[in-house]
């Protein structure tokens, strides 16, 4: 299938599938929906909800692909310290990784190379504060229990895969995520919304990001 790079509408770039007419982030902003679904809905809601004096986090992200959640995670300025799981089941090319050059606009080049440089399948030091395991994996392959506090799930819109928004796929976060544990997602559909729901979370709509004007939350409740 054809993969072009597009520049997005904060001037950050994307991967553009021009056969689905689906990118890897959103046209209005990769860097903007980054920041504020899985950052600012996600990782700081989290943190600053948390009353005990957190020593670590573990983060799984449904979807690694171009590493920009990654990236911003591991910048996220916090004494918390990172054990970061990434699962995608077709990485992304070096050209790919290159043309991103998100280093660049981060001003990270050797943060950004060091998280796609990290070996599959085992955990990478990456920094003091940002430990990370990418595993190649599909997400129906996906099989945690109460091992994740928070998850990024950044999947291709049901529009293209509705297969990677199921009950069932859902029904495995939440096995993931330990108690209280919350899911993050740029998608806000009627449909993925009661799938969240009857897995077991509690779901709230938010307001989106830049182009998008809801996204959801969900909380596991036990």
């Amino acid at each position: 299938m054809k993969r072009e790079i597009m520049t997005t509408g904060d001037g950050s770039k994307t991967i553009h599938m021009p056969e689905l007419n689906e990118q890897y982030h959103s046209k209005h902003g990769a860097l903007q929906e980054a920041r504020h679904v899985f950052i600012k809905m996600g990782l700081q809601h989290f943190l600053e909800s948390v009353t005990a004096d957190l020593k670590s986090i573990r983060i799984l992200e449904y979807g690694f692909g171009t590493g920009l959640n990654a990236l911003l995670t591991a910048q996220y300025p916090t004494s918390c310290k990172v054990d970061y799981t990434g699962v995608e089941a077709f990485p992304i090319t070096n050209d790919e990784i290159e043309a991103m050059d998100y280093g660049s606009m981060l001003n990270d080049i050797a943060l950004f190379s060091s998280l796609h440089q990290a070996i599959w399948e085992q955990q990478e030091t990456i920094s003091d504060q940002f430990k990370l395991t990418k595993r190649q994996l599909k997400f129906e392959q996906i099989d945690f229990d109460n091992s994740f506090d928070l998850i990024y799930f950044d999947a291709f819109g049901p529009r293209t895969q509705p297969e990677l928004w199921s009950l069932e796929i859902f029904e495995s976060a939440y096995k993931a995520l330990s108690n209280t544990g919350v899911l993050v997602t740029y998608c806000a559909a009627g449909q993925v919304r009661r799938n969240l729901q009857e897995a077991g979370f509690q779901v709230e709509r938010l307001p989106g990001p830049p182009g998008k004007r809801e996204m959801l939350r969900g909380r596991k409740v036990v």
